[in-house]
Order: C-alpha cells, then structure tokens, then sequence
C-alpha cells in the first residue's frame, strides 16, 4: 500500500463524496450502537478506507496488464517446445486452428494476428510474428 501523502490528497480531492459518508457512517454508529460491535464496525470502516485509497484502479490495471503480458510471454516461450506435438486443422469457414497440450491457436488466413489460448486464459489479437509465426509454420508442416 502507498503511503505517499499526494497519493492520500489525491485519493481525498476525488474521491471526497466517500470520506464523506464514511465519517457520517462512523458518526451514526458510534452514536446508535451502544456495544462493543460499534468499534469493530467504525474499525472495519476506517481499513476500508486506508485499503480503498492506498489502491487506484490504475494500479490495478496496471498489475492485470503486466500478469497477462508475463502469460503471454510464457505461452510464447512454450511454442517452441511444443511445435513437434502440434496439430494443424483448416476449418470449414477457412480458419484455422493450431493445438498442443497447453495451447490453442485460431486464426484467419493471412490475417496477422491469431487468437492464443495458453491454459485455459485466451489472448485476442496476438501479432503473427516471431515465435507465433513459426510455431504456425512448423504445425502446418507437419500436419501435411
């Protein structure tokens, strides 16, 4: 968690509506509940708000982009290794599809770009280039 005093103002300048209820919340528990439960709730409160604003939704597409580009890189990396096994089939509708045990390749003649799915997480629109390209190349030899 970030706790960078102009992430804090950031998160306070624009998101000040949730502060706001927030501390009306606390203030209508403290007041209504006379129990032990009113501090575990004005607790729970308080550590959503320090987890909500240390956490932008920034920060999480960026951790989602940089796990799915390390995916891709793997299911990559592993064509190369599984060229020999894989299976190439024209489709009817003049697609094409390229599997392995871990991978799975579809695409459109010519295209430049197939579909990857590398254990069951599927990447749309991956540049037939490179190791791609050749994975492709070596599957289509063999199957013929």
């Amino acid at each position: 968690m970030n706790l960078d005093f102009e992430a804090w103002k950031q998160f306070a300048i624009d998101h000040w509506i949730i502060i706001v209820v927030a501390i009306v919340a606390m203030i209508v528990i403290v007041k209504l509940v006379k129990t032990l439960t009113k501090w575990v709730l004005v607790a729970a409160i308080v550590v959503g708000l320090a987890v909500y604003g240390g956490y932008s939704i920034n920060d999480l597409k960026e951790v989602g982009s940089k796990v799915s580009s390390a995916l891709l890189n793997e299911a990559i990396a592993s064509m190369a290794g599984e060229a020999a096994d894989a299976k190439y089939t024209l489709n009817e509708d003049g697609t094409y599809t390229v599997t392995s045990n871990n991978l799975t390749l579809s695409g459109v003649p010519n295209s430049g770009e197939v579909k990857v799915t590398y254990r069951g997480v599927t990447f749309p629109a991956v540049p037939l280039e490179g190791a791609v390209r050749e994975f492709v190349v070596q599957a289509r030899e063999a199957s013929q």
